[in-house]
């Protein structure tokens, strides 16, 4: 009894810490992105640089409240030799929310802040929409297979779009996250799609092609991110109340251009079911591994 109202104080004063911390840094933010708005480069680009500083702090600050509050075993390999100026697409399993700020928390200050594509009529929902604008998460337009049917015109206009939109990374290193599962796993989901894996859902290569087709070329590294959690998968207030006391990361570098070298993925994938299948086979098989490194992680807590 004690013990659980331990960890409902605990969580609590965490909680508490985690808003402070946003709205002090999410105010800047906020200020900073009306004034990106004036459509100068140069400018933008100073104030993009600022932005990206206070995203950083308040990362930073989330860390510190986890150390605080949290007595967590942290079993990470794979971070060495990463850098703040390569370019990166970063993919991972999801099991919880929790994931995110794991993520943030090893990939802070070690790479460029971690940005998500978002769908382009994201922009327009209110306060978070300008934020995630000021903060140049990438959006993208896609359009529908039925949509294009009737409007051919239009076919292949999405990725010349979102290219467009991302040319702001051409001089500017970023990281780019992609859950490739699309959801965060249940058992009703594993049940339901009927997956081959233990540990995970099936991959999804559409998103991750949509990144590599519009950004390939600026792309470095692949990092390939597996994380595992020895007690079950927590949600966030378990996170926040301290319940978790063991997470595992291994990180899984891989060189973009070898995908492009050996012919794993090409620029043609949305036009050529080949090419759709053969990378497809590809992600299933990093997948393979992922549940293994899994399974092997489980037999060692």
């Amino acid at each position: 009894m004690l013990k659980q109202i331990g960890y409902a104080l605990r969580g609590s004063c965490s909680a508490v810490l985690y808003v402070l911390n946003t709205l002090v840094w999410a105010t800047p933010i906020f200020i900073l992105s009306f004034f990106k708005l004036i459509p100068v480069t140069r400018w933008r680009t100073a104030i993009s640089g600022v932005l990206d500083r206070c995203a950083t702090a308040w990362i930073g600050g989330n860390t510190l409240n986890q150390r605080l509050f949290s007595r967590i075993k942290w079993d990470v390999q794979g971070i060495e030799g990463l850098t703040r100026q390569d370019w990166y697409l970063v993919i991972a399993n999801h099991q919880s929310w929790v994931d995110i700020l794991v993520l943030q928390r090893h990939f802070n200050r070690k790479i460029p802040f971690l940005k998500f594509f978002l769908k382009r009529e994201l922009i327009w929902v209110p306060v978070l929409g300008l934020a995630w604008w000021a903060l140049d998460f990438p959006f993208m337009r896609r359009y529908s297979k039925a949509y294009l049917t009737k409007h051919p015109h239009l076919k292949g206009k999405d990725l010349e779009t979102t290219r467009k939109a991302c040319e702001k990374f051409r001089n500017k290193p970023v990281s780019i996250m992609n859950f490739v599962e699309g959801t965060r796993i249940t058992q009703l989901k594993h049940k339901l799609q009927d997956s081959p894996f233990q540990h995970l859902l099936k991959p999804r290569a559409g998103g991750m092609a949509f990144v590599l087709s519009v950004m390939g070329s600026q792309l470095h590294k692949l990092l390939d991110v597996t994380i595992n959690y020895p007690q079950g998968i927590p949600s966030f207030w378990d996170f926040i109340c301290g319940k978790v006391k063991h997470v595992q990361v291994r990180v899984n570098v891989h060189p973009i251009d070898e995908l492009l070298r050996n012919n794993v993925f090409s620029m043609d994938y949305f036009d050529n079911p080949e090419q759709r299948a053969r990378f497809q086979a590809w992600l299933n098989e990093l997948w393979q591994q992922k549940d293994a490194t899994m399974t092997s992680l489980a037999a060692t807590r």
